[in-house]
């Protein structure tokens, strides 16, 4: 009798022992789906989508091919990051820290079929490590671009960035080029090709 009521004891004690992993590897869980679903920080700038005149302008400037490493920073919607996989074939990476945009990003690229070349993730950009990728592009605020610049600056000789809308202060592009829309507007984009070329004071 006694050795059942051992026995009985020891697999009530794994039992108790086994919910409070469950418990503990659930609120983990639930910590870090928490921490995907809120901003590190408040965007630094609204989400306004590029239209598509002007992304593909933005990926013809940048002279985009197959082999070439994408980084879109600021993603929103990843209209870039998408339509550069499709239209070239390249691997793109999109950047927002916003986990709206992320969840829309990821609803297009899953829309477009493009899962193999797309990865969109939640990061702050200003903390990034651009070294790997060959083409940058941006919308960006123009005192934003210039906070990007050490990182720019890293990466390797004949790298493109280009930017919709926004220049880098201080650093002479390479061209720039006006975009015609459907509507009747124009817009602006720039291109700058490392080693940065910095504007003579």
């Amino acid at each position: 009798m006694r050795r059942i009521q051992m026995f009985g004891l020891t697999v009530l004690t794994g039992l108790l022992g086994l919910v409070v992993l469950m418990s503990t590897l659930t609120d983990s869980k639930a910590q870090d789906t928490k921490q995907k679903d809120t901003p590190d920080r408040k965007p630094d700038v609204i989400f306004v989508p590029t239209p598509q005149e002007v992304v593909d302008a933005m990926l013809e400037l940048a002279e985009v091919k197959k082999d070439d490493i994408v980084y879109d920073l600021g993603c929103g919607a990843g209209r870039i990051p998408v339509t550069a996989a499709k239209k070239y074939g390249c691997k793109t990476w999109g950047f927002d820290i916003d986990p709206e945009r992320i969840k829309d990003s990821l609803e297009n690229v899953k829309k477009n079929d493009v899962e193999k070349l797309v990865t969109i993730e939640k990061k702050d950009i200003f903390t990034l490590d651009l070294s790997k990728a060959n083409v940058i592009t941006l919308y960006l605020l123009p005192s934003l671009n210039v906070k990007l610049i050490p990182q720019l600056e890293k990466m390797k000789d004949g790298s493109r960035i280009v930017s919709h809308s926004f220049d880098m202060r201080g650093v002479k592009p390479k061209k720039v080029q006006q975009v015609k829309l459907k509507d009747g507007g124009e817009k602006t984009i720039y291109l700058w090709v490392t080693p940065l070329e910095k504007e003579k004071e």
